[in-house]
């Protein structure tokens, strides 16, 4: 159990804002955000969608998730009906009023890895700040692979045949 302490309207608050929210034990972590108007809970998964959907709108983008997770998007794909998941690449965690994202992207070849992953920080931040209010303590991208156009992520080099 969480260290509390008792508010001046009677009510008790939880000290650590890290600490992460799990209503009915079981169920996915969540922000809460309490006001003198009432409590907002926002869960993982939706911090998780801001940060792939933010994440994707930066050009030098090409696609996100490790080598399993995109091929697996890739046959999520070829299904009439199915996309792209948004959280693909994606881990969060989230405590009470901060949030900590990893992000596994694939960018283009001939772009800046520095530049790009700087301004998927920097837009993923913004982007999950002004959405949910959680202040976003790191962001950490791993650069997973470089495509060439023409060539689909993770195929590697081709083979040469007669």
């Amino acid at each position: 159990m969480a260290d509390t302490d008792t508010r001046t309207d009677g009510r008790e608050k939880i000290k650590s804002p890290s600490q992460l929210v799990q209503p009915g034990g079981g169920q996915p972590a969540r922000a809460q955000i309490t006001t003198d108007s009432g409590k907002t809970r926002i869960a993982e998964g939706v911090v998780a969608k801001i940060a792939g959907f933010a994440a994707r709108e930066i050009p030098g983008v090409q696609s996100m998730g490790s080598g399993m997770a995109r091929r697996v998007g890739q046959l999520r794909n070829l299904v009439p009906g199915g996309s792209e998941a948004s959280d693909q690449g994606v881990s969060v965690e989230v405590g009470e009023r901060e949030a900590a994202i990893d992000l596994d992207i694939v960018t283009w070849y001939g772009q800046s890895i520095v530049d790009v992953t700087s301004a998927v920080r920097r837009n993923v931040i913004d982007r999950v700040q002004a959405m949910t209010g959680l202040n976003v303590i790191e962001v950490n991208i791993n650069v997973d692979d470089v495509v060439v156009d023409g060539e689909q992520s993770g195929s590697g080099p081709g083979t040469r045949t007669q």
